[in-house]
This record gives structure tokens, C-alpha cells and sequence, in this order.
């Protein structure tokens, strides 16, 4: 049995068949092989207790051995091999899945049925240790490197040793290519029979048959060499391939340990997030006192203190202190933003010089890091559109192969020149063995892997692959306003007072009238008088008039604070300030008029800002073509206002969420290619009808899960970041696939000896074994340039 797939649990090892793991798709068939046997102690072989010979009995369980060493071994030191081991491939219960068929899942290491790729943890761990079967392919590796090369030595050379007969030079190749075969190939003869069993085959299906036919053929023709005739004779014996078998199995085997090296480096990124988080926290306790505790014992309420320079724990809002956050680690930002009492913080975040005291608000799964990670993992297991034509080609690729490969033995066997067979069967291993849909399977997981990795650093977030895939193909864009284009916080901006007024009393009265309402817009003057030193008043007889105001007393006087509907009720003159008021809101903003005992006082007017990074973002989509609307809530005033000063020509204010989704659909009905941005509740049905939403990180969850992109930052430049990510990403996914199909192209022909009538070469199995294994290497290789490329 092969040791690729061992895990480490020792507790597990005891004699008891595994517990039958879920799995989807194909791989329950898979499942049914593995459920009677049981792992070694010692070496984690996998055995099947009812053959094997070598057993223990300990402590009232008892134990099964592939061999006699493993179980003395275990009798000298049982607790040695029973006790928990630190380090773990992956926390109990991990799911692991294929990086080509992502339908395939299941608990705990293993192969995937439908392509013989080892599986590989859904969500990597910082704690993994070495990827077992890359251990067990290492050790077949060395330990039988040495056996192809001298059987490769003897093939070539041994003719000139007079010392060795043929028939022992013979049966020397054949003792030294055993092992190689046998052993250090055993995974891949295991492979190929799953593939045929379960009706898929694969590259192991192409390899199993290639070493099979060639050992086998050489095994018959060393034991019975008379059964062959005179044709099949070279150098007085029927010829024999123990060599190409054996070095094919080990270039199998370096080929494999160079890819999966390649593929551990594609969840660096997820690894990097994973340590982004500090290992502990500071709670401050209800005494006072303080403790360092794990991370994963803070609780949603704990107090936490951030010191200067470290990182904040976990998500949460800042209770005391002032600092500055370096939040460039999850959102690709540069500048330090400053906080005080009330502003979010994000866990994993750098801490300034200032000491902060938060409260937790997030933790565990719940938190912005642990999200976005969980979102990486989702999207690099996805599968992109473009793959199902590399999975279609595949299937039918393999059964080509077979044809042909067989196509070639007869061809030459019948047709060739002497000796016929011996060209044949060299040949049609090679074409075996050269065909690699293994190269075409990972064309496009691979890009994936490493692109969705990269936009994360970048501070964008992939749902999945098709949205990689589709965005790049954007011509327009919808966005929001508030909160996608502004920040989504209205300000104060001034504070225009009638005569007999000051402004700053004007905006003393309005605040301290305010402060008892809920309303934004009241929150920016509360605010804004807070900010200028103002002493706010305390206010009688408060009443809040839906849609119009609010109405309150201060002393003597009555004040009421509200729109145009509101100063016709109290039958207030407005004089001059309505056209000011109007000026005001062609310019963006919410005007607010307030009256003092039935006399205008002033008018107020508060404004959402433009992100400062709006303009840049806008321009720079309008300069890679991409079309951008504007669809507001807001009143057409005040979004044509916003329009203006980012330069987006088609605004519709007023909009409704089922306006937003049926211009959508509107805009896709002309041909258009679709992407809505927005960060609201009200966003969330035309980010669903797009061919593409993006949320903005910055707003509500309905929003994002809504979405195939998210921001984290909320900051349009992710979408120009996004788009040239996607962009990088199709060009390395068709970079990968032109490679997979030029190489078999070119590759099958020439193992078949379509070169040998111009050049009187054959393609050595040997050589074809090399290409093959470098192919995938090669694929994995250019797939990680996306992470080493300058981000956008």
C-alpha cells in the first residue's frame, strides 16, 4: 500500500477501520477503498488489518503493522507513537479538496478520484507541516534514485563488460528496476487503476499503463524469451526497457516533487493573512488590573488595551485614547488612519504611537481578517468558465492517446523497420508517457489560486472565479453615491445666518436643538459645534415632526430647525435665504433653515464629501474605457451636484433599489457588460442582477454577500486594481492553456516517430518522461509570476 496519504493523529491509530468521510461527487467510490483499513502507528502506512501478519495488543486496543520492524518498534516505545503530535498537516477535521475538481471534498488528507492529484487543505494552516505525500515521494525518490541510474548504467554500457553475460546483465536490470517499479512506482500504478475504476481517466491512467506496459513487456521477455520471435531480438537477446521503466518512474517522481513544491507557494497569501493576527491580547479586567490572554479567549464586550506599536486584536470600536492605524495590511493604503473614541477598528492593524483602549466587537470567525481569509479560500477553489473546456478536452484527450499509443505499436510493429516491435513498444510508451492533461488540468486553478491571493493583498476580495474571470470584460460601471462615491458620513459645511445673527450662534442653537434627535444630518451639527468650542444650551419641549424638523425650546425661546415645509407651517419668511438655501443644494449639499421665535435665523448645510480618492478612480476607469453611471437615492439636486464635480455625465437621482436593478438589466439589454458598485441595502438588487457586484467593504453585510467583489477598503480604486488583476489573470489562465494544448500537440506526433522519416530519431521514453514532468512544473511556474508581478 502507498504511504502518500498518511495523517499524523495518533489517537487514530488504534484497530478501527476510519469513520467513512463525507464526500461529494465521485469521491464517495474513493471513500470505499479506504474505509477497512487502518493507519500504522509507526510509519502511518495505511494496512488493511484482516492480511496483514503483524499486530500488537496495548492497553486494551489492538494495533496493525505493514511490517515486523514497525511493530517492534511500536513494542519498545508504544507512548511515543500514541501520543499527540504538535505538529499537524491540518486541525482535526480539516477539509481537504482537488485543486482541479473543487467538487471533490473530504475529511483528511487523500487522492482525488477523478484526476489522482494529492488533495490539499481547503484552508491552509500556519501550524502545517510538510505536505505528506511531498514526504513520501521525497523518500521513494532517494531511495530509489540510485537503482534507475545503475540500471540506466547497465542498459547503456554493460554490452562492454565482458565479465557480464547477456542473460545476467538481464536479470540484473531486472533485479535493480523492482524496487523503482514496484515500490517507488506503486502510488502511480494505485492511481491508474482508481482513474479506470471510476471512469475518468487521467494522466496516471497514461503513466500506469506506459511503466506497466514497458516492465511488464521486459518481466515476460526475460522469464520466457523464447515465446518472442527472431524479429523482437537485438544484441542477442529480446529486447528489454527495465531501464526506460525505471527512469521514467523517477522522473515521474521529481517531476511531482518540483509541482507540489510550485503549489504550496500558491496559498502563500492565505498564510501571510493568517499571520496578520497578534497571538495575544491585553484585557483589561473590571478591577482595573490587565492581562495577557490568547486571542482566541477574547469575548464580543472585552475590554482591550492596544499599546503603541502593536497590533489591535481583534474588530472592535475605540472606548479611549487617539491614534493613528497603519490599516495597509488588509487594505493596501498606505496612510495611517487616525482614530479616536468611536471609530472602528480592524483586527491584524498596526497601532501608532498612541495607546487605544477598544472593545470587541468581532472575534474569531467574525472578524474582517478571518472573512476575507475564508473568502481567498472560497474563490481559489472556484472554478473559472474557462476550465470547463480544459476539463472537457481532457477526458477525450486521454482516450486519444490510448489510440493512438496503440495506433503506434501496431503501426510500427507492422510496418516499421527492423526491429519493428522494439520501435513499436518504445514509441507508443513514449506517447503514453509525453501526453500530459495534467498540464491542461492545472492551466487555470493555478492562475486563480495565485491571482485571487493577490488581490487580497491588494485589499480586493474575489468571490469566485467567474468573477476573476468577468471583470475584466466590464464596460460599465453603476455606482452608488453615498458611501461608493462620498464617504458616507454627512459634515457640516456652513452655516449661513439671517442679520441680527452670527453664524457660530446659529449653529450653537441648531446643534443644541439637535442633540436630542437620532437623524445623521443632526449628528454632523452636534458634531461641527463640538469641534468649534461651542457651549450647547439645554433644550425643552423637544418634538421631532416627521419629514420636516424638529421643534424644540431653549429659555424663553422657540426654535425650529427644518426644511421649507417645515418654516410654511410656523409661517416663518424666509426672506433671501431660500435662494441661498437653493445654491446649497446645487453645490451637494442638505439645507437646513432654522427660525427663532417665528423669524429666520439662518440656513445650515451639511454634505456628504467626495472621497478624495473618487476623481482619480472615476478617471482612471475612463480612461481603461469603461463607461460610469451614477444611480442615487439621493435627490436629483444633489446628485447631479456630486455628477458634476467627478465628471459622470448620465446621473439618476431619486433612484429607487428596484430603479438601480432595472437599469441594470436595462444597460445589459443594449449589449452592455455590467458591474454595479455600491455599499447599501438598497444596492444589494442590482449588485445580484449585474454581471458583476462589488461591494464596498466599508458597508453592510447585505451588501457584500449580495456581491462577487468586495473592497475592503470601500475605495473605488479597488475597482481599477481589480480590473488589472483580472486582467493579468484570463492572459496567464490562456498563457497556460495555449502551452497544455501546443505541448501535446507537438509532443504526441513526435513520440509517435513523425520526425523519423526526416531525422531517423526516436523520442526516448526517458526523455518523454522528463517533458512530461516539466510540463506541470512549468504551468505552476508561470501561474506564480501573478504573485511576483507589481501589484496595480
Amino acid at each position: 500500500m502507498s504511504h502518500a496519504h498518511h495523517g499524523h493523529d495518533r489517537h487514530a491509530h488504534a484497530l478501527k477501520p476510519d469513520a467513512p468521510a463525507p464526500h461529494s461527487c465521485c469521491a464517495n467510490k474513493h471513500a470505499a477503498s479506504d474505509a477497512a483499513t487502518v493507519l500504522d502507528p509507526v510509519c502511518g502506512m495505511r494496512v488493511d488489518p484482516t492480511r496483514t501478519p503483524h499486530h500488537s495488543h496495548h492497553q486494551g486496543e489492538d494495533y496493525a503493522f505493514c511490517s515486523a520492524r514497525c511493530r517492534e518498534k511500536f513494542i519498545a516505545d508504544p507512548p511515543r507513537y500514541l501520543a499527540p503530535q504538535p505538529a499537524v498537516a491540518a486541525p482535526e477535521g480539516a477539509i481537504y479538496t482537488c485543486p482541479m475538481h473543487p467538487e471533490v471534498r473530504q475529511v483528511g488528507p487523500g487522492t482525488c478520484p477523478l484526476c489522482g492529484m494529492a488533495l490539499e487543505p481547503e484552508l491552509p494552516s500556519l501550524e502545517e507541516a510538510e505536505n505528506p505525500e511531498l514526504r513520501d515521494f521525497g523518500r521513494r525518490f532517494a531511495w530509489t534514485l540510485p537503482l534507475s541510474l545503475a540500471t540506466l548504467a547497465l542498459a547503456m554500457f554493460g554490452h562492454r563488460w565482458n565479465a557480464l553475460s547477456v542473460e545476467l546483465r538481464t536479470w540484473l536490470e531486472l533485479a535493480l528496476s523492482a524496487p523503482v517499479v514496484l515500490w517507488a512506482g506503486w502510488p502511480f500504478f494505485e492511481r491508474a487503476v482508481a482513474s479506470i475504476r471510476n471512469r475518468s481517466p487521467n494522466m496516471w491512467t497514461l503513466i500506469g499503463i506506459g511503466v506497466a506496459s514497458a516492465f511488464g513487456y521486459s518481466v515476460v521477455a526475460t522469464l520466457a524469451p523464447d515465446l518472442f520471435p527472431a524479429s523482437f531480438r537485438e544484441h542477442g537477446r529480446v529486447g528489454v526497457y527495465f531501464e526506460a521503466a525505471a527512469v521514467i518512474v523517477s522522473l515521474t517522481l521529481l517531476g511531482q516533487l518540483l509541482e507540489l513544491r510550485a503549489r504550496s507557494k500558491t496559498s502563500a497569501a492565505i498564510k501571510q493573512l493568517l499571520g496578520l493576527a497578534p497571538a495575544h491580547a491585553r484585557r483589561l479586567r473590571d478591577d482595573g488590573s490587565e492581562e495577557d490572554v490568547a486571542l482566541s479567549e477574547v469575548q464580543v464586550g472585552d475590554r482591550l488595551r492596544v499599546r503603541p506599536g502593536e497590533k489591535v486584536p481583534v474588530d472592535g470600536d475605540v472606548v479611549d485614547g487617539r491614534s493613528s492605524v497603519d490599516e495597509s495590511m488588509l487594505t493596501g493604503e498606505p496612510v495611517p488612519v487616525s482614530k479616536q473614541i468611536g471609530d472602528r477598528l480592524i483586527g491584524a492593524t498596526l497601532n501608532g504611537s498612541g495607546s487605544l483602549v477598544m472593545r470587541a466587537a468581532r472575534v474569531g470567525s467574525d472578524t474582517v481578517l478571518a472573512q476575507i481569509v475564508q473568502l481567498v479560500a472560497q474563490a481559489q477553489r472556484s472554478r473559472a468558465p474557462m476550465q470547463r473546456l480544459a476539463d472537457r478536452v481532457a477526458f477525450w484527450f486521454v482516450l486519444a492517446v490510448l489510440a493512438v499509443a496503440l495506433a503506434t505499436l501496431l503501426g510500427w510493429g507492422l510496418f516499421g523497420p527492423e526491429p519493428s516491435w522494439t520501435y513499436g513498444v518504445l514509441n507508443a510508451v513514449a506517447v503514453l508517457i509525453i501526453a500530459c492533461p495534467c498540464a491542461l488540468g492545472l492551466a487555470t486553478p493555478m492562475s486563480i489560486m495565485v491571482a485571487s491571493g493577490r488581490a487580497a493583498q491588494a485589499g480586493v476580495l474575489f468571490r469566485d472565479a467567474e468573477a476573476i474571470e468577468r471583470l475584466r470584460s466590464i464596460d460599465t460601471l453603476i455606482v452608488d453615491k453615498t458611501g461608493t462615491l462620498t464617504q458616507g458620513r454627512p459634515a457640516f459645511r456652513e452655516a449661513v445666518a439671517a442679520p441680527g445673527y452670527e453664524a457660530d450662534e446659529v449653529l450653537r442653537l441648531a446643534a443644541s436643538l439637535d442633540r436630542g434627535s437620532e437623524h445623521p444630518l443632526a449628528a454632523a451639527l452636534v458634531a461641527a459645534a463640538r469641534g468649534h468650542g461651542l457651549v450647547l444650551d439645554h433644550v425643552q419641549d423637544f418634538d421631532s415632526a416627521t419629514g420636516l424638523g424638529v421643534r424644540g425650546r431653549i429659555g424663553q425661546r422657540s426654535l425650529s430647525l427644518g426644511n421649507a415645509a417645515l418654516m410654511a407651517q410656523d409661517g416663518v419668511d424666509l426672506q433671501g435665504l431660500a435662494e441661498r438655501a437653493e445654491a446649497l443644494r446645487q453645490d451637494g449639499a442638505s439645507a437646513m433653515f432654522l427660525a427663532v421665535d417665528g423669524r429666520i435665523a439662518g440656513v445650515l448645510a451639511v454634505a456628504d464629501p467626495i472621497k478624495a480618492s473618487s476623481a482619480a478612480a472615476i478617471e482612471a476607469l475612463r480612461a481603461a474605457g469603461v463607461r460610469v453611471v451614477m444611480a442615487s437615492g439621493d435627490g436629483e439636486t444633489t446628485a447631479r451636484a456630486v455628477g458634476r464635480a467627478l465628471g459622470i455625465a448620465e446621473v439618476h437621482g431619486e433612484a429607487r433599489p428596484q430603479d438601480k436593478a432595472e437599469l441594470v438589466r436595462r444597460l445589459q439589454a443594449q449589449g452592455r457588460r455590467v458591474a454595479m458598485a455600491g455599499d447599501g441595502i438598497n444596492d444589494a438588487p442590482a449588485l445580484a442582477a449585474a454581471d458583476v457586484g462589488i461591494a464596498m467593504g466599508t458597508g453592510t453585510d447585505v451588501a457584500m454577500a449580495s456581491a462577487q467583489v468586495t473592497l475592503v477598503k470601500g475605495d473605488l480604486n479597488g475597482i481599477v486594481r481589480a480590473r488589472s488583476i483580472s486582467a493579468a489573470a484570463v492572459a496567464n489562465m490562456k498563457q497556460n492553456l495555449a502551452f497544455a494544448f501546443l505541448y501535446n500537440a507537438l509532443g504526441v506526433p513526435i513520440a509517435a516517430g513523425a520526425l523519423y522519416p526526416l531525422t531517423g530519431a526516436l523520442l526516448s521514453p526517458m526523455i518523454a518522461a522528463l517533458a512530461m514532468s516539466l510540463s506541470s512544473v512549468s504551468v505552476v511556474a508561470n501561474a506564480l509570476r501573478l504573485g511576483a508581478a507589481r501589484k496595480a
